[in-house]
């Protein structure tokens, strides 16, 4: 079951003759007439943490982070199409944000410059060496109430940092051209396919096992005069090339792409959103070698320069958007025996959430047999691109399938947007099990894996809203 938070906003224009080939897209290197004309406003801040706090990400670590390797920023582009629809996506170097504070975002956005929920994105990066954020992988950290005053005054602050950048991207607003294209990167494995100590044999073999996803959105945000302002990019892989040793604060690869793009082109922003990379990483792994890190993002960054130096679509025609949130199903709950024989286990993880979910039902809580709000987000441009927006660290399977049946050539697909409450896998890794397929619940707070459906349910929910939005036959032409 699904249910509309909030009136879904369409705009029935520019859907004729759309399709998942490429015969729909726009000519290459076309220019919008005055009337076509987009605006586009970018801006960042930074918003890395300006006294000691824990990181999140790991749970083996000891201390609080004190300095700073790289800066953690948020980035915001602001769009307004040619009938005045507006839409904002905010990149942030965090490895996520729980409901209460993408919630307290959007509200203040929504209501100080008149959006729409369906036209606001949070992505997060999913750094692991960024600071914890409101409750979000709350089962991983051990902390007193101290740590956890420090982790709420450092959200309050995000919160507003964020909606204060929003803002200064919307008003620098000003005519735009976009344009968009996709490369591809082969930095990311599928970890639960691979033993990391075979990764490199297997490459050379080219016998490496799996899905995954190598594909690497890029749009181009421009000038009239053709001068970049920003340079928006996405992959599917974890940023986990530095280990839970390394202590300082950094956007890993994804942070150091950005920085090379923006080193290569002087006065514009890189935006770096996350895909499907829940069970994606980049190879080798972990450690605290910073200058490997730095590598994996300059090649990550070259790859964009690559697309950027090949011709791009244009983005004609307007915006529409739609949002819906589902109640996401969990599976066989915990019995009261069950939670007490994990409260004097072995397991400090488990042990930890068996007396949290305890002390809930002593209170007369009860346990909660679904996760409520699961975010599903719909983003199309004219007639050519169409971007899908899901919440949680989702596995790489939904990349693939929704491309296979919306159109590999034309659809984005984004993971870790707008609320990381859990993995979210596919029917596939849930029947397998593992990290991915259920035994992570726990560092999320959540007391059983989820029911068998989900990929279902949010696969029914990305194809109505695609439906709504394309509407009647034309709705049977992008839904193949």
């Amino acid at each position: 079951m699904f249910f509309r938070v909030k009136t879904i906003w369409i705009a029935m224009v520019a859907i004729h003759g759309f399709s998942s080939g490429e015969g729909s897209f726009a000519q290459e290197g076309s220019t919008a007439s005055p009337k076509e004309a987009w605006k586009a406003g970018v801006a960042a801040v930074e918003i890395t943490p300006e006294g000691p706090m824990w990181m999140s990400g790991y749970g083996g670590r000891t201390k609080p982070a004190t300095k700073t390797e790289s800066p953690l920023r948020a980035v915001a582009l602001a769009l307004e199409d040619p009938g005045g629809k507006r839409a904002v996506m905010v990149g942030l170097d965090l490895v996520g944000i729980d409901r209460a504070t993408s919630v307290a975002i959007c509200e203040a956005v929504m209501k100080q410059h008149g959006l729409a929920r369906e036209q606001i994105v949070l992505n997060c990066s999913h750094t692991h060496c960024g600071p914890a954020v409101g409750r979000n992988l709350r089962g991983l950290l051990f902390l007193e109430d101290s740590d956890w005053k420090r982790i709420d005054d450092y959200t309050l602050k995000l919160r507003t940092r964020v909606v204060a950048v929003v803002g200064e991207a919307i008003g620098k607003l000003a005519p735009a051209s976009l344009e968009w294209g996709e490369g591809s990167s082969d930095i990311a494995v599928n970890r639960r396919s691979n033993r990391h100590d075979e990764v490199v044999s297997l490459r050379a073999a080219g016998q490496l096992k799996g899905p995954s996803d190598h594909s690497l959105p890029v749009l181009r945000v421009a000038d009239p005069g053709g001068d970049l302002r920003m340079i928006v990019f996405g992959y599917a892989c974890h940023p986990t090339k530095l280990s839970g040793t390394f202590d300082r604060w950094c956007g890993d690869y994804a942070g150091f792409a950005q920085a090379e793009i923006e080193k290569a082109h002087p006065g514009a922003l890189a935006l770096f959103w996350q895909g499907c990379g829940g069970d994606q990483t980049p190879w080798p792994r972990g450690g605290d070698d910073v200058e490997e890190a730095r590598k994996v993002g300059r090649e990550l960054a070259e790859a964009v320069e690559e697309r950027l130096r090949q011709p791009m679509k244009a983005i004609k025609g307007e915006f529409e958007a739609a949002y819906v949130e589902l109640d996401l199903q969990l599976g066989p709950l915990p019995q009261r025996a069950e939670l007490e024989t994990a409260l004097s286990g072995k397991n400090a993880f488990q042990a930890r959430l068996a007396r949290v979910v305890l002390e809930r039902l002593d209170g007369g809580e009860g346990i909660r047999k679904a996760y409520p709000g699961y975010p599903v987000q719909i983003w199309r441009f004219g007639s050519d691109l169409q971007w899908i927006f899901l919440g949680g660290e989702v596995v790489v399977d939904y990349a693939m399938r929704f491309k296979d049946e919306f159109g590999p050539a034309n659809t984005w697909i984004a993971g870790y947007s707008n609320d990381v409450m859990a993995y979210i896998p596919s029917e596939r890794v849930l029947a397998e099990g593992g990290y991915e397929g259920g035994t992570s619940m726990v560092y999320y707070d959540l007391p059983t894996a989820w029911a068998p459906g989900i990929e279902e349910a949010i696969a029914r929910a990305v194809g109505a809203q695609l439906g709504e939005i394309v509407s009647g036959d034309e709705a049977k032409g992008a839904l193949k």
